[in-house]
């Protein structure tokens, strides 16, 4: 009988949420749908030739962060503003030796976010583009607008998804779009 592989994320997240199971649990559901998605896309488009590995491992540390903020409605105790959980997991990654799966954790949010809607929102992030760039990162960042924190037992349907990107305006809402028709969802405001 062989024997049963520890997948490499599974240490990084008992490492930071031993002392968390509720965060933890909501962590892994959602993180494993979001994963469940990217490679469900990665199989219908074989020709975007997206790394299955890589993308399994990165979702499922997309959100390794979250713990360092304060989100109480998600078991989050932390201090630092929930916006700031892409970066703040960007730098446990790099830290645990994992600068790619770190790009991931630091360019999901909404469909990506440019220095200058950094500074013109004001929001407390380092002036950087958080945009997307390799497929995987795309994927990713996509597969995770349809997967809420609060409801674990959902997937939001593509107009779903489109209305909660609406309040960040025209261009969060046009790249989702591209995003959708790129990997083979349809949707209509």
């Amino acid at each position: 009988m062989a024997a049963k592989v520890n997948p490499m994320w599974k240490p990084i997240i008992e490492r930071y949420y031993a002392d968390s199971p509720a965060l933890r649990h909501i962590l892994e559901v959602h993180s494993r749908s979001v994963a469940d998605k990217s490679l469900a896309i990665a199989r219908r488009h074989p020709e975007l030739n997206a790394d299955a590995i890589f993308l399994e491992e990165a979702a499922m540390l997309h959100d390794i962060g979250v713990f360092k903020t304060h989100a109480p409605g998600i078991q989050c105790f932390g201090t630092e503003p929930y916006i700031r959980h892409g970066i703040l997991g960007a730098e446990l990654l790099r830290a645990e030796g994992l600068p790619r799966h770190a790009r991931v954790a630091e360019r999901h949010t909404g469909t990506g976010l440019t220095s200058k809607a950094i500074q013109e929102q004001g929001l407390p992030l380092p002036v950087f583009d958080f945009v997307p760039e390799t497929i995987e990162e795309k994927i990713i960042c996509y597969a995770d607008k349809f997967f809420s924190k609060t409801r674990l037992d959902c997937e939001k349907t593509p107009e779903q998804v489109l209305r909660s990107l609406a309040k960040f305006g025209d261009e969060s809402v046009h790249q989702m779009q591209l995003w959708m028709t790129l990997f083979g969802d349809s949707a209509t405001l």
